[in-house]
């Protein structure tokens, strides 16, 4: 279920750092339990260049975390980079229409100006989206900036976008900006491209939310916290064991999941009071939440985040897809898109105390309150309608906005 947070108001602007400690090596021996990730077809269970690297990366250091294998699987394009679902619809759960897609952006757009009226109409605001794709939700919420000009005429408005694929933020430029006014580029600046929109608007590209200027911001994260790479934990009659990645000592080009013998550093961050069996934890996410809080804190503005979630009660909701189909996580690596859902829980416990925080709420919700229902109407002639008792609005182009909105 893709849901929706958002956060706002500074409340306090003391942060404290979640992740410092550097990767520890444990001696221990691996004897421990170990399981398949299931059944897959043999002629999906390919060698591919990511397995090879995988397989030489665990004989040569022994099992890695899931956290790493997402890693090395989402990021790694000298081994096969996937693109990320934002940009191919690869979720599989649900496929959004064009149009859709348009309205939603429009409605964030609305949404962010919304807030900035709230909050007293400042001279100047930052966009800041993460993982912006191909560039094409910054682009509806742009159209909405320019219809409501008049009211946004006397602020300064800057767009920064974070992306660290450079094939991506060409893309991205490719939708975003005026062709006709040359992009800057500087490899080895923090700000590694510059240019401006169709309607005038400076745009700016960084790798890393911490290169982002400090200021008044409204931030934009959509499907980007649930590609970061997890921890899965299971809890034994022993304690907490890390779920770690190995070769299966029977198949020789397959991999397995086992249990870590003994506790890892990463148990840290499993809550004393955790009652589920199985649970995933995004370090790397918590970080990304405390930077927004504090910028939010300090200088303002509010923050966006609509993703595939749920509010600290799922337990493994690791998976693959390909082809728009659930697709074996440890089969052909390098050849699907993973993903695990984000724990809204976990994010909102990052933010407390620091930022007033509006959610988990799903997403069809959001865009109801938003007037999504009208927009809807004003296209198809009030044809499609919206059954609020409904998870999926029936023969409605709206299936997949049940989700989840922060504020």
């Amino acid at each position: 279920m893709l849901e929706t947070v958002s956060m706002r108001v500074p409340v306090r602007s003391a942060v404290r750092p979640l992740w410092n400690a550097a990767r520890v090596v444990i001696p221990c021996i691996w004897r421990g339990k170990h399981f398949s990730s299931g059944n897959e077809p043999a002629e999906n269970n390919r060698v591919t260049p990511m397995l090879r690297h995988l397989m030489y990366k665990i004989k040569s250091t022994g099992p890695i975390t899931v956290a790493e294998y997402m890693k090395e699987v989402l990021t790694n394009p000298a081994k096969g980079y996937y693109v990320h679902h934002d940009m191919l619809g690869e979720k599989g759960d649900f496929i959004t229409s064009p149009e859709i897609s348009q309205i939603f952006g429009e409605l964030i757009g609305i949404w962010f100006i919304s807030e900035w009226i709230a909050a007293g109409k400042s001279a100047a605001f930052q966009l800041v989206e993460l993982g912006p794709g191909r560039g094409t939700l910054t682009g509806d919420i742009l159209r909405v900036f320019s219809q409501l000009g008049s009211v946004l005429k006397n602020c300064d408005i800057s767009i920064h976008l974070v992306e660290v694929s450079q094939k991506l933020s060409e893309i991205q430029a490719l939708t975003l900006t005026e062709q006709k006014i040359p992009l800057e580029r500087n490899a080895e600046s923090l700000v590694y491209m510059k240019g401006v929109s169709k309607s005038g608007i400076p745009i700016s590209w960084y790798r890393n939310l911490q290169d982002v200027p400090k200021g008044y911001s409204f931030y934009l994260a959509h499907e980007f916290f649930d590609v970061l790479p997890v921890h899965k934990f299971q809890k034994t009659p022993q304690g907490w064991r890390e779920v770690f990645i190995d070769i299966d000592p029977q198949v020789s080009d397959k991999l397995r999941f086992v249990l870590a013998p003994c506790a890892t550093p990463a148990e840290a961050f499993i809550q004393h009071d955790e009652t589920r069996d199985h649970v995933e934890v995004c370090p790397d996410a918590g970080v990304i939440i405390q930077e927004l809080s504090q910028r939010i804190a300090l200088t303002g503005g509010a923050a966006l985040i609509a993703d595939y979630g749920h509010d600290g009660t799922k337990t493994d909701t690791f998976r693959g897809f390909c082809g728009h189909r659930l697709h074996d996580v440890l089969t052909a690596p390098g050849t699907a898109d993973l993903t695990a859902d984000v724990d809204f829980h976990y994010l909102r416990r990052m933010a407390e105390e620091k930022v007033a925080s509006l959610g988990p709420i799903e997403q069809q919700t959001f865009l109801k309150n938003m007037g999504i229902d009208v927009r809807l109407k004003r296209l198809h002639g009030g044809s499609h309608q919206m059954n609020a008792q409904q998870s999926r609005p029936s023969a409605s182009p709206v299936a997949g906005f049940d989700e989840l909105t922060w504020r």
